[in-house]
């Protein structure tokens, strides 16, 4: 049987590695073995973070629209009761950037939710 030299494979893993870790501070970016331990650690984040950044980017529409209703007299949680009372069916992505860049017309959303409060007990 003959003698598998390793030198192509081994040193392809490793520039495969290194690619990946461009950018990190100190040794982490340029010896193989922090490098390797570095960029698992890095792709673990990644994964993780996919999920979080939908939970970050929902907080902060949930954010801005408590604060765009707020300023016509309502709280986030009356004002999303009262939207699904008057069946508007409107994601909050799309109703935080129209209370940011189209004043007048989330004032014309907001009063239609009004209209469908619940009569206070």
């Amino acid at each position: 049987m003959s003698r598998v030299k390793r030198g192509v494979t081994s040193s392809a893993k490793h520039k495969k590695t290194l690619k990946a870790a461009k950018g990190f501070y100190g040794r982490r970016k340029n010896t193989i073995r922090t490098a390797k331990a570095a960029v698992d650690r890095a792709m673990q984040y990644a994964t993780r973070d996919r999920k979080n950044k939908k939970r970050v980017f929902r907080a902060l529409w949930i954010q801005r629209l408590n604060a765009a209703v707020r300023e016509h007299g309502l709280t986030y949680s009356k004002f999303i009761g009262a939207l699904h009372n008057a069946g508007i069916e409107m994601d909050r992505k799309a109703m935080a950037d129209i209370a940011m860049n189209e004043p007048a017309s989330f004032a014309a959303i907001v009063e239609k939710a009004k209209a469908h409060l619940p009569a206070a007990a």
